[in-house]
Parts: structure tokens; C-alpha cells; sequence
């Protein structure tokens, strides 16, 4: 029972480690413009507080905020197929 116990434990481990965080978060704006930030946008008062890609601590007004999703989620609009010749 014990080396079941191991495998069990090996296994749980092995699906957290390979699921991974998303570590980088795409904030949407009213007027369309994305901002990438480096870990999860936190609500300080009436403005989202984040890292942008550089590093450096900035803010945006919650009210011009539309969406927050992990990056690994957002749809590419600039994808473009042309199966024209």
C-alpha cells in the first residue's frame, strides 16, 4: 500500500507541476488597445495595479477596463487567412 501511496502522490504532483500558472495576463481597454502584464492585475481602490512586460509597476483606471484574461486564452485578431492564389 505504501508504494501506491507513493505513486499517487508522484502522479499529483506531476499534473500540477505540468498545468502550470498563467503567468501573463492581456487587460482590455474601452477603446480596444491590450496591455500584457507580467502575473495577475490586482484592484487597488478604483484602479487595476500590474507589471506591464517591462517590469514596471503601473496602473489603469478600473473604469476603462473591459477584460482580463490570461494571455494563453485571448483570441488573435490580427490572425488573417487568405486562401486565395
Amino acid at each position: 500500500m505504501n508504494r501506491m501511496k507513493k505513486i499517487s502522490l508522484f502522479s499529483l504532483l506531476a499534473v500540477l507541476l505540468l498545468s502550470g500558472c498563467a503567468t501573463h495576463y492581456v487587460i482590455t481597454l474601452n477603446n480596444g488597445n491590450r496591455i500584457t502584464s507580467r502575473g495577475k492585475p490586482k484592484r487597488q481602490g478604483a484602479a487595476y495595479v500590474f507589471k506591464d512586460a517591462s517590469g514596471k509597476i503601473t496602473s489603469v483606471p478600473a473604469g476603462n477596463v473591459t477584460e482580463i484574461e490570461p494571455a494563453s486564452m485571448t483570441k488573435n485578431d490580427n490572425l488573417k487567412f487568405d486562401f486565395q492564389k
